[in-house]
């Protein structure tokens, strides 16, 4: 399309391929805004596109992406207001029929997996290097590593004692965000666990997750609630704590999410592996390959839906 439409704290340039948000910086336009300065969003990454009635003579366009399609919003589990949503663009009322004409352009772009998950992340994730400060420590990331560096005034006995912390993003399974504008927001890294452990204890890939910490890529359910499981976010060593100045969800949130990007970036080589069939026909080769393919969707590596697809595309070749 070629063409741009200006609203409030952000503008959306129209590519033939995809549409790029530059947001405002001004002291009215939100802080999260500000962090991300533009974000260039592929029709690919899109499920719908909708036009309502804003407040105080306004019209809100906005652009819906499809679920697991944008890392910041898989790190933000619906935990966003509708103030810091990236994908709105609020216009005053009299521009409303220009924004209906833009609104039908990004319609008719949309593909047909557009009701569908995306199956990969679409949307770039905030770049690394990144740090905040949060309640009870420092966290940094250089793109390869998590570091928490515990403040004594805020930190807790727990932490004290396992001291300063390190986490390799491949030993990561996700990350959890809390944001600080609820009651004890925190970030918390989720730890891989092999597919071995799963076996050897009898567990095996639980539900999707919903709701806060939802940005998770795997999700084990061992017989007591995840809640009983892990400690209490201020004395785990894998999560910093947020509070009032700490933490705030323009630097916390493009934390989390680049993060996570990692860490889908570094697990989708051996679930793309498990997903391409070698063509062989052999019924050991075949059995061998749904076994192997059930220990990837035991430790959350392939979806229900991946292993479903995938089991049934195998035992059509005996």
């Amino acid at each position: 399309m070629g063409d741009v439409l200006a609203g409030i704290h952000a503008t959306w340039e129209f590519d033939t391929d995809s549409v790029l948000i530059r947001f405002e910086r001004g002291i009215r336009t939100p802080r999260l805004f500000q962090s991300l300065r533009e974000r260039r969003v592929p029709h690919a990454a899109l499920s719908s596109v909708t036009l309502t009635p804003g407040k105080r003579g306004t019209v809100v366009l906005r652009a819906v992406p499809r679920p697991g399609a944008d890392p910041l919003l898989e790190a933000a589990a619906g935990q966003l207001k509708d103030g810091c949503d990236p994908y709105r663009l609020v216009l005053p009322a009299e521009r409303e029929t220009l924004a209906e004409y833009y609104a039908d352009e990004l319609r008719a772009r949309l593909g047909p997996e557009a009701g569908e998950p995306a199956d990969r992340f679409l949307v770039a994730a905030p770049e690394a290097p990144m740090r905040f400060k949060a309640y009870d420590g420092r966290a940094s990331f250089d793109g390869d590593r998590i570091s928490f560096r515990w403040f004594w005034t805020g930190a807790s006995s727990e932490k004290w004692k396992a001291g300063d912390q390190t986490f390799p993003v491949t030993e990561l399974s996700g990350v959890e965000w809390r944001s600080p504008e609820a009651f004890e927001g925190y970030l918390r890294l989720v730890p891989r666990i092999p597919a071995s452990s799963d076996a050897a204890t009898g567990t095996g890939a639980g539900p999707a997750a919903t709701g806060p910490g939802a940005g998770l890529l795997t999700s084990t359910a061992p017989a007591q609630p995840m809640e009983a499981r892990r400690a209490r976010a201020d004395q785990d060593p894998a999560a910093v704590i947020f509070g009032l100045g700490y933490g705030p969800v323009h630097e916390s949130l493009p934390f989390a999410a680049a993060v996570l990007e990692s860490v889908r970036r570094r697990h989708s080589a051996p679930v793309a592996a498990a997903l391409v069939s070698a063509g062989r026909r052999d019924p050991a080769d075949i059995a061998e390959r749904i076994r192997h393919l059930g220990e990837l969707h035991q430790a959350g590596l392939v979806t229900d839906d991946e292993f479903s697809a995938k089991k049934a595309q195998l035992l059509a070749e005996l």
